[in-house]
């Protein structure tokens, strides 16, 4: 499967050093899933295919690869919240640690999501700004161009 970043550099940009997850925890499907609903609606399918085939890279590393991890941690993160197993779906607890209550989760989960937007956000402006660097890119096909939700408000323009 081709994606825009490896599993190995998501962890890396969506997990602070003290968060280890062994490296099968996601796959290329999980970042795949992520591009495609977050991603691919904003910079166009047909900007998305050239990035998938190697163009633009430092545009990729530098204003697409972290929002594109944090994504993928948001859509991964209630699968690492919970285990399933032969006893059924279970929420992991130990005598040093216990499960997060559902406001920290909540939390947690918008802190993701605002820092994802942002730099989406960043990078849309990039592309605005140098469209001239990127004639693949169409503005009219990017949906926060005619709709966004900020602060709990749906915008359509």
């Amino acid at each position: 499967m081709n994606t825009l970043i490896s599993p190995s550099q998501c962890l890396k940009l969506a997990f602070a050093e003290g968060e280890y997850l062994p490296p099968e925890t996601l796959g290329e499907i999980d970042i795949a899933a992520a591009e495609q609903r977050y991603l691919v609606p904003v910079i166009g399918p047909e900007f998305h295919e050239k990035l998938l085939a190697g163009n633009y890279t430092d545009f990729r590393d530098e204003y697409l690869a972290a929002p594109l991890a944090l994504f993928t941690r948001l859509a991964l993160q209630p699968r690492l919240d919970i285990r399933t197993g032969q006893c059924g779906t279970t929420a992991p607890k130990s005598s040093w640690s216990q499960p997060a209550d559902d406001e920290a989760i909540l939390r947690h989960r918008n802190a993701l999501r605002s820092e994802a937007r942002t730099l989406l956000r960043r990078a849309v402006d990039h592309l605005e700004s140098h469209r001239g660097e990127f004639p693949e890119y169409r503005p009219e096909k990017n949906i926060l161009n005619r709709c966004t939700t900020d602060g709990g408000f749906v915008q359509i323009r």
